[in-house]
């Protein structure tokens, strides 16, 4: 549907013009080269001559420089050091002159914030001189200060979660005779985990029982266990007294805060530390989770507190979110060892919308993570991951059907799994005795894990450990006598059953109140299974040399590479359960550093996600988004949309409470309609009797703009949200002397419904914090369009013309709730999408039916949509239009 004739004279959808008494919406705005969407802009400017308050003789003290860019740093706030270049009554200006603040789950302003960053940009660019020079460059290296301080303090928390946590899992078995802080692989330096360690006291050689075989099984067994139920179960307790935002993942909550939205505390100090702790108590535990998806979080945490020592990108919600996409980066690079499939897994999983110098920013912070690590060295190796290997064999073309076949194996089992995760969470909210009581969850599942991991090597040792014995090619090494021909039968048994095992422990872990990541056993289980395959396709190869797909192997010495399969194996599963595809082949190929088996990698991964997308599109983090019923929308979503116009599911204007431009509300009736409503926002209109769209404040903008009237004005104080240019404006051409007289009676006092005369001069202005030339489109543009412009755009709501007049509203949340109804209700969908379904009366049935549901799950109450119910809607017919 084409754009309303509001928005036709402008060349972007954010300029609207009227053809009505007068223009809601300044066309004369420039572009922002580096917005998301073009709106919010100042008008042209000119260089000035001078600077008010900025002396271009200044002296060149490193005081008087801070103190200008502190003066710049929010320009805000800073309306009283403005420019002489802006007009203050250019409210295309004075818009970007608000404190502007979000509420917690509320979406930010991206035209906003961005045009905010222009404007205090502009402001430093114009200071004069070698002084103004500096203070520029100071400036532009705020953004390079921050990614290096970044990169470096994500590094050093994820060397220290690693050293920790490799010491707490090591503490399950004994300790170190020469420091007991020392975890086996620096106790016993040199010394392969098979062989034996004088240094390493176990304990059944602590206890003098090593010599009995039951005594001795029977002691590790028990300290295995009881570690593991002290280490998770006081995780989950930390979390959940100090910092339920450090548990889960942490990778659904960023990827929704990335795409707009504001999550209050999400990413503190103490999260940051109360995430970290957890991290080190849980992969301590052995439980069936990893530690590099949170190291995601962790990674945007320490960002946020680097930025807070520079305002100006702390105060700004969209340059925020650029720092956190690189951040996501470091995260990735210092989990893998891997800063280019950082900087992919940030672009292809993370980033919502974006600037191209997002991936040079993103570089350099997963550059700086890694350079970090590398000189941290936390595994005395040289290697930035415990199972970073190197292949010196080749693969031969036969095997890509093995490849394929475990690629397929990857695919099911990440649609299995992420359908069986989010059944299980769903049971476990719906558990009454599991949600009043999660720390007992915890403490059964660390029972129940140490009790059925301890038998086996694989699951005995950590994760990381355990993968890099299954990536390795054959040595003298091996563990568990995965290279023994002899017992290749219960080989594949061992590592098969580990990895069904690990995929119900995972399945029920992942979701639980504790910091846990699904990367890691993803790769742990996709690689028991991959490198069972590989055990039979070698056995085969030595029992049948002579087969026929064998003839390219060498007569002499090893074909196959097990490690290989498992390396495979790793990749199809993570492409399985998260979706990621060529993020997910960079990482492997620099964990081996071989671009050999590339091809091998990407056919796993291929074939996985060709078989995981014909279950479900969405991946686990957009799945427990989904779950978690974060307001996301996805832009690269294909989601089939009903072909009808935004008239069917807009909340009309009938169901929306409107404030008047014109003067009429008072102190009182404003103060009382923010204590008896929950609506996050409210259209402006010229009056009560006039719809005509003046604009649109938030609820937290309007609390302001009466809490700047101050405490002690009285209630009958009246407001005006008529910015001056509109209110003095008279169109008088093409009219009679009748409406002459009544325009003039209107625009110098405004006449109410009532007949009687408000004086606006004499009324509080309070347009200034009202946002004056919000998006509008026109109320028969079609449903289509409108998701499609919140998706793209990143906007928080739209409203809705016809002629400049306002019909209606959708915000953000209602057409994710619409969205998400059409998932729930696809047999509607389908119908509605089927013209020659029962012909065309059961065609219209279907369309009704939807859109009954539509408007039924739109106008529930619900404070988070903006709407309003009947009976929370204000009956003060004085100001209020329902």
């Amino acid at each position: 549907m084409p754009l309303s004739t509001e928005s036709a004279a402008s060349s972007s959808p954010a300029f609207n013009t009227s053809n009505n008494d007068f223009d809601i919406i300044d066309d004369t705005a420039s572009d922002l080269d580096d917005l998301p969407i073009d709106t919010h802009t100042s008008q042209e400017t000119t260089r000035p001559e001078s600077h008010q308050g900025i002396s271009s003789t200044s002296s060149f003290s490193f005081s008087n420089i801070a103190n200008t860019l502190r003066k710049f740093h929010l320009p805000t706030t800073q309306g009283d050091h403005s420019p002489d270049y802006y007009d203050d009554n250019d409210f295309s200006y004075s818009e970007n002159n608000r404190n502007f603040s979000y509420d917690d789950m509320s979406a930010i302003d991206w035209q906003y914030e961005y045009a905010k960053e222009r404007i205090r940009r502009e402001r430093v660019e114009h200071l004069p001189g070698l002084y103004g020079k500096l203070v520029w460059f100071l400036d532009v290296s705020h953004v390079w200060l921050v990614l290096l301080g970044t990169g470096s303090f994500a590094a050093l928390v994820a060397a220290f979660i690693d050293i920790v946590s490799r010491w707490l899992a090591d503490v399950k078995f004994g300790y170190c005779s020469d420091a007991f802080y020392l975890p086996r692989d620096f106790c016993c330096s040199g010394i392969d985990l098979t062989d034996e360690c004088p240094k390493w006291i176990t304990w059944e050689r602590a206890f003098h029982v090593e010599n009995h075989i039951v005594g001795s099984f029977a002691m590790s067994y028990i300290f295995y266990i009881i570690y593991s139920i002290v280490f998770a179960t006081s995780a989950c307790f930390l979390v959940l007294s100090y910092s339920p935002h450090s548990r889960f993942s942490g990778v659904a909550e960023i990827k929704t805060i990335l795409s707009g939205f504001v999550i209050r505390g999400m990413l503190g100090f103490k999260t940051l530390l109360f995430k970290s702790i957890g991290l080190i108590l849980v992969v301590g535990a052995g439980l069936w989770v990893g530690k590099e998806g949170p190291l995601v979080h962790v990674s945007c945490c320490c960002a946020n507190i680097v930025m807070a020592l520079f305002p100006q990108l702390y105060h700004n919600e969209a340059k925020k979110r650029e720092i956190f996409v690189a951040a996501a980066s470091a995260g990735i690079s210092v989990a893998f060892g891997s800063p280019i499939g950082g900087v992919l897994f940030s672009l292809e999983q993370l980033s919502y919308y974006f600037p191209e110098r997002t991936l040079w920013t993103s570089f350099v912070a997963a550059m700086v993570a890694a350079v970090t690590l590398q000189f941290i060295n936390p595994f005395r190796s040289g290697n930035l991951v415990l199972f970073q290997v190197v292949y010196d064999r080749l693969w031969h073309r036969f095997e890509l059907v093995p490849f394929a076949l475990i690629g397929i194996i990857g695919g099911l089992y990440g649609a299995l799994f992420n359908s069986l995760n989010i059944k299980i969470a769903t049971w476990r909210r719906k558990q009454s005795f599991f949600a009043r009581y999660p720390v007992i969850e915890v403490m059964l599942v660390a029972l129940v894990t140490g009790i059925v991991t301890y038998p086996s090597v694989f699951t005995r040792i950590p994760s990381s450990l355990s993968l890099s014995y299954l990536f390795q090619e054959c040595s003298h090494s091996d563990l568990g006598h995965l290279c023994d021909v002899d017992y290749w039968i219960s080989d594949y048994f061992v590592l098969t059953g580990a990895g069904i095992q690990g995929f119900f422990l995972t399945a029920y872990t992942f979701g639980m109140n504790i910091p846990a990541g699904i990367i890691m056993p993803s790769m742990l289980n996709g690689a028991l299974i991959g490198r069972a395959i590989g055990i039979l396709v070698s056995t085969l190869h030595i029992r049948h040399p002579d087969f026929f797909l064998f003839e390219a192997c060498p007569p002499d010495g090893p074909c196959i590479t097990p490690g290989v399969y498992a390396l495979v194996g790793a990749a199809s599963t993570l492409c399985g359960v998260t979706h990621l595809t060529v993020s997910t082949v960079v990482i492997m190929f620099e964990l081996t550093g071989a671009l050999t088996y590339v091809i091998p990698i990407m056919t796993g991964v291929m074939v996985s996600k060709w078989v995981s997308d014909s279950f479900n599109h969405k991946g686990i983090y957009e799945s427990w988004i989904q779950f978690m019923e974060y307001p996301f929308l996805d832009n690269h979503d294909d989601q089939p949309i009903p072909d009808v116009t935004v008239e069917n599911v807009m909340t009309k204007v009938e169901d929306l409470t409107i404030i008047p431009a014109n003067g009429t509300a008072t102190l009182g009736m404003l103060r009382e309609m923010l204590s008896s409503t929950q609506t996050r926002g409210f259209p402006i209109t010229k009056s009560t009797s006039n719809m005509t769209l003046v604009g649109y404040i938030m609820r937290s903008e309007l609390q302001k703009a009466l809490d700047s009237v101050g405490e002690h004005a009285a209630p009958n104080t009246q407001c005006s949200f008529m910015p001056p240019s509109q209110r003095n404006k008279r169109p008088y051409q093409d009219a009679s002397p009748a409406s002459m007289v009544a325009h003039d009676s209107e625009y110098s006092h405004t006449i109410d419904y009532d007949g009687t005369l408000a004086d606006v001069s004499s009324a509080v202005p309070l347009y200034q914090f009202a946002e004056l030339r919000p998006i509008t489109l026109s109320w028969e543009s079609s449903l289509q369009l409108a998701v499609s412009m919140f998706e793209k755009l990143g906007l928080r709501f739209i409203l809705f013309t016809y002629k400049g007049e306002l019909k209606g509203l959708l915000t953000r949340k209602d057409v994710w709730q619409l969205l998400k109804m059409f998932d729930t209700d696809e047999h509607s969908l389908e119908m509605l999408d089927d013209e020659d379904s029962n012909g065309a009366q059961g065609h219209r049935a279907a369309r009704a039916r939807l859109l009954n549901a539509m408007q039924d799950s739109l106008h529930r109450t619900d404070e988070d949509h903006g709407l309003l119910s009947d009976d929370e809607i204000s009956t003060d017919d004085e100001f209020l239009h329902r």
